[in-house]
């Protein structure tokens, strides 16, 4: 089958190694998506494992739609009870890049009504559209007159992980925070730390990585188990195999920030994600932090939300020269969606990465010193 994995900008190759790790094949990069062949064993394995997925579609059919006539007849001659059934409900999703169909929820309510009219035709009622909790939730795309119409599988949005049960201001994205530790290459062996964790993102899911724990739950209700398809057993043996590989292992993992009630938020959300007895945290201004050689650092620094913005530049060129006199022989990254502040920091760089945070630019940056 054609899976489509959507992610953020910024992290598709990411998305594509983690996909070829896990045996997908003809993978092919898009813009924030990646494309692979696989089958229901790694359709199932990759909402549960990966790290950098927003959600996985499953692609069911590709057809060109000259009009909104041609687009109702194609989506009605769909065999849409060999899909679902009267029982089940579905919703629509649906995004438009096109001259010819440029209002989306037209385009949703057209499909709407083939396979309602189809069943309708065939056994006299229509299925139920509920757009909170479908048993199929459908994403129809289309560019210029190039329709693909997908299973959504993930249900609720994959970065969602369940652990953050409390925030503070501005919290990154789980699925960016992975991907941020995946770009930087640590081996989840050397010590890390977050010496501005905010609400915990970052180092909970470096603790997951470091332990090979996957980056969902088991009791998690993904899109394809209401499917009529799904295979219980198999997705059970799946779980087996993904538990006996999760490493208990001692990590050095830590961090802190200068806000007890960020301590305090990512304490309760370490507690969540089961991770308590794994990362230790607590409270300390950054600049009198004196951590020692070989640490790996990623910090997201607050910006704007949580400083007055006369305050922002000189703050991030205080980064840069704590950096330099006192994190010795650290790989160090700073990740920011304040590029002009960024520019403050005023160190050599070793690499950098364009991203998006929130729709925003951003830039994740590894400094030498």
């Amino acid at each position: 089958m054609k899976i489509l994995a959507k992610t953020l900008e910024g992290l598709e190759q990411v998305l594509a190694d983690e996909i070829k790790a896990l045996g997908g094949t003809e993978i092919k990069i898009l813009k924030r998506a990646v494309q692979y062949e696989g089958d229901k064993t790694l359709l199932y394995k990759s909402n549960i494992m990966l790290r950098t997925a927003l959600r996985l579609l499953v692609v069911k059919k590709e057809f060109v739609a000259k009009n909104e006539e041609e687009l109702y007849r194609k989506m009605y001659d769909i065999p849409w009870e060999s899909i679902m059934t009267l029982g089940n409900t579905f919703a629509i999703d649906t995004t438009t890049n096109s001259e010819v169909f440029t209002h989306s929820k037209y385009v949703a309510l057209k499909s709407k009504d083939a396979i309602a009219d189809r069943f309708n035709h065939k056994f006299g009622k229509r299925p139920s559209v509920n757009i909170h909790t479908p048993t199929y939730r459908l994403n129809i795309h289309i560019r210029d007159t190039k329709v693909t119409l997908s299973l959504d599988s993930s249900g609720e949005s994959l970065h969602m992980r369940g652990y953050r049960m409390n925030t503070v201001d501005a919290p990154i994205n789980e699925v960016l925070g992975a991907g941020l530790i995946l770009l930087s290459g640590w081996d989840g062996n050397a010590p890390f730390i977050d010496p501005m964790c905010g609400s915990g993102t970052i180092l909970i899911e470096a603790a997951r990585i470091a332990l090979n724990q996957p980056s969902q739950i088991k009791n998690r209700p993904f899109g394809f188990r209401k499917w009529r398809s799904f295979d219980h057993v198999l997705y059970d043996q799946i779980w087996k195999e993904v538990e006996a590989q999760i490493l208990d292992k001692e990590i050095a993992i830590s961090g802190s920030d200068k806000s007890l009630r960020c301590v305090k938020v990512t304490q309760q959300n370490l507690v969540e994600a089961k991770l308590d007895n794994k990362i230790t945290v607590h409270k300390k201004d950054f600049f009198k932090l004196y951590p020692p050689k070989g640490v790996t650092v990623i910090t997201n620094p607050p910006y704007d939300e949580r400083l007055k913005e006369a305050n922002i530049n000189t703050f991030y060129k205080n980064i840069g020269i704590k950096l330099e006199k006192d994190f010795i022989q650290t790989n160090a990254w700073v990740f920011s969606g304040n590029l002009d502040a960024m520019e403050y920091i005023s160190l050599g760089i070793s690499k950098e990465y364009d991203m998006m945070n929130g729709g925003l630019p951003a830039k994740f940056i590894n400094y030498h010193f």
